[in-house]
């Protein structure tokens, strides 16, 4: 059935009544919008997958150690003859002072990966020449962070690397 008004005849149907004017249109966008973030952030956070750890398990107790730390990583930067931590097709290859007698160097070589908690680990140092090899079958290809905590008569050191294996 038609009517008329004065703005001339309007006649009912379906199509009409299903137009949506922009400010709906845009209330409905931004809707959709927020449940596939809120779909995504849900995933994420529930997901294995998406494993979210801390770089190191003991954070807060690693972060009061800082001053330390730089108390160490200054009596490396003293010595003459530096340690380098460098790659080779070898692996990755810790380099002393051979100055030092290896034999009583202690401590360990840690090896972050940034990416997967699951592929870090520890090395002790034990020594029978001035260098360490850590071997290529133990790492897997991506960015390490490395970390060589050592002793050498009674005086500790820290050296610090980031190497792209």
């Amino acid at each position: 059935t038609a009517t008329t008004n004065f703005m001339g005849p309007r006649v009912f149907s379906i199509k009409n009544s299903m137009k949506i004017n922009w400010g709906t249109g845009i209330v409905i966008a931004f809707g959709l919008f927020m449940i596939f973030i809120l779909s995504f952030v849900y995933k994420v956070q529930t997901d294995r997958k998406y494993d979210n750890e801390l770089v190191t398990q003991d954070y807060y107790k690693a972060e009061g150690a800082v001053e330390h730390d730089i108390e160490k990583k200054n009596n490396a930067n003293a010595l003459a003859t530096q340690v380098t931590i460098k790659k080779n097709e070898e692996g990755i290859l810790v380099e002393f002072p051979a100055d030092f007698d290896y034999s009583k160097i202690q401590g360990k070589v840690s090896l972050y990966r940034p990416s997967s908690q699951k592929l870090d680990f520890e090395v002790s140092i034990s020594l029978t020449s001035p260098h360490l090899l850590i071997p290529k079958s133990n790492l897997a290809g991506g960015l390490w962070d490395i970390s060589v905590d050592w002793n050498y008569d009674g005086v500790d050191y820290l050296n610090k690397e980031t190497i792209y294996f």
